[in-house]
């Protein structure tokens, strides 16, 4: 007795579309290293990935208007080694550089902001900070000793 597979066609003609398909890749947002222009958004791609891939994907699943797409393949370190002496080489990847359209501009989100407000006196935060303060004064090695570490005592 054949095994027979049922094959779901994409769409029919007069019938709604009954399946989501997603996409088959993950675009990371990356914080660029370096400096870059208010208008370029840096992200890290698979390999397999496209400029055009990259495009559509935005355009279509984000509504984001693309003006551009760079891309470059990183290579991954190899100068760390395991425990047998062996080298370990990180995988490779790509990173795209997408160029917004004209008069778009991109500013990384905030996540942690800093609190605004100072302490008031007599807080219970205020009173964390000077004790943190008073660790690291404590902690300061000695400039007298010249180098000479605090274990090795006369």
């Amino acid at each position: 007795m054949p095994v027979t597979r049922v094959l779901y066609p994409l769409y029919q003609l007069g019938n709604p579309q009954l399946r989501i398909f997603r996409p088959n890749w993950l675009l990371t947002l990356v914080r660029p290293g370096k400096e870059q222009p208010p208008d370029t958004v840096q992200f890290r791609i698979p390999l397999a990935m496209t400029k055009y891939d990259v495009k559509n994907y935005l355009e279509k699943i984000y509504s984001v208007p693309v003006g551009g797409v760079r891309t470059r393949i990183q290579f991954g370190s190899n100068k760390k080694r395991n425990h047998l002496n062996q080298k370990v080489k990180k995988p490779d990847y790509k990173v795209a550089y997408v160029q917004l359209a004209q008069g778009q501009t991109f500013t990384f989100p905030d996540i942690f902001p800093e609190k605004q407000l100072a302490p008031e006196e007599g807080s219970v935060e205020q009173l964390q900070e000077k004790f943190m303060e008073d660790e690291k004064q404590r902690q300061k090695r000695d400039p007298r000793r010249g180098g000479v570490t605090e274990w090795f005592g006369l």
